[in-house]
C-alpha cells in the first residue's frame, strides 16, 4: 500500500489499463511480450508496472488453483450471520475464518449476512462437516446458509475503462 493516498486515486490511463488487463489475464507474461501488447517500450513498460505497484493498483501476483484438481471438487458459498454486531465477535470470526481448512475466500458483506465463504470441499458428507465442526460451533456464529456452486464462470476482469 502506498503511503500516499493520493498517488493511488492518482487517475490511470488507457496504457495503464492495457497493462492490468493483460496481467490479469497471464500474470506470468514477460515484460517483453507485455510490452509489446500493450504498445509501449520494454523499459517504459517495466517502469510503469513498478508505478502501478508502488501505488497499491497491483497488489499481487498470484496462481490461480482448480480446486478439484487438488481434491476438492465441491464447493460452496455459505452466508453466515453473527450472534452481535460486535467488533469483538467480528474479530474473531475474521480472525477464524480464512484459516479454516477449504476456505477460498472470505468477503465481510453488507445487508442480511455479515460474511460470504467461498469454500471448496472433498464431497457433500465434508461439507457438512465443515459447515459442522467450523462454523455452528464457532461462538460468534448464529445461522449459516449454504449454497452449492455449479460452474464458476470467470468475469471480463477489468476489460472496460471506469465510467
Amino acid at each position: 500500500m502506498p503511503n500516499n493516498p493520493q498517488a493511488r486515486r492518482a487517475p490511470i490511463d488507457d496504457v495503464d489499463r492495457a497493462i492490468i488487463r493483460a496481467l490479469a489475464d497471464n500474470a506470468r507474461l514477460p515484460n517483453n511480450a507485455l510490452a509489446e501488447t500493450v504498445g509501449i517500450a520494454p523499459s517504459t513498460c517495466l517502469a510503469r508496472v513498478r508505478a502501478l505497484q508502488e501505488r497499491g493498483i497491483i497488489r499481487a501476483f498470484r496462481a490461480e488453483v482448480d480446486p478439484a484438481a487438488i481434491g476438492l471438487p465441491l464447493q460452496a458459498m455459505i452466508s453466515v450471520r453473527l450472534r452481535a454486531h460486535t467488533r469483538e465477535q467480528n474479530e474473531s470470526f475474521r480472525g477464524t475464518a480464512p484459516d479454516l481448512p477449504g476456505v477460498l475466500a472470505v468477503f465481510h458483506m453488507a445487508g442480511s449476512d455479515d460474511y460470504l465463504l467461498h469454500v471448496g470441499v472433498a464431497g457433500p458428507e465434508a461439507l457438512r462437516d465443515f459447515v459442522v465442526d467450523h462454523l455452528t460451533t464457532h461462538p460468534a456464529v448464529a445461522q449459516t446458509r449454504t449454497n452449492l456452486i455449479f460452474e464458476q464462470i470467470p468475469g471480463r476482469r477489468y476489460l472496460a475503462p471506469p465510467r
